[in-house]
C-alpha cells in the first residue's frame, strides 16, 4: 500500500462514492463537487486518480461509466487515520479522546462503536 497516498479531498470523494454504492461522474460532480466549488473535469480527474490507485473501479452501464469503491477503501481510511495520529497527534490518541469527551453531540451509534472498541482493546490487553 505504500506509495498510494490519498489527500483529504480524495478521501472525502471516495467516501461519497462508497455511500452512493455506484455513481457516474456527473452525479458525483453534482452531489459532491458543486458544494465544494469543483468543476466536473476536476471531479473526473480525482475519480480517475482514485481508480488508478485501485480505490475506485468503473463499469460501463448503458453507455455511462459508473464508479464504485473497491475493497481497498477500508485500508485507505485506516491508513489516513494512522497517518493523522502519527503526524498530527504525535502517536497519541489522548487528544482524540479528549476531543470526543468535549464534543457536544455523540450519537448512540458512535457511543456504541466507542464502547465496543474499548472492550476489544481491553480484551487484547488481557490476552497479551
Amino acid at each position: 500500500m505504500r506509495g498510494k497516498t490519498i489527500g483529504d479531498q480524495e478521501l472525502a470523494l471516495l467516501q461519497y462514492v462508497a455511500e452512493q454504492n455506484s455513481a457516474s461522474v456527473g452525479e458525483v460532480a453534482a452531489g459532491f463537487g458543486e458544494e465544494r466549488g469543483l468543476a466536473r473535469s476536476t471531479v473526473l480527474t480525482m475519480m480517475e486518480r482514485l481508480r488508478g490507485k485501485a480505490y475506485l473501479q468503473r463499469q460501463q452501464v448503458e453507455g455511462v461509466y459508473r464508479y464504485s469503491a473497491t475493497g481497498e477503501q477500508d485500508s485507505v481510511v485506516q491508513g489516513a487515520v494512522a497517518s493523522f495520529v502519527e503526524k498530527t497527534l504525535q502517536g497519541s490518541v489522548s487528544p482524540f479522546v479528549a476531543f470526543m469527551s468535549h464534543k457536544a453531540e455523540v450519537s448512540d451509534t458512535e457511543l456504541a462503536e466507542l464502547e465496543a472498541l474499548v472492550a476489544q482493546l481491553q480484551s487484547r490487553k488481557r490476552e497479551g
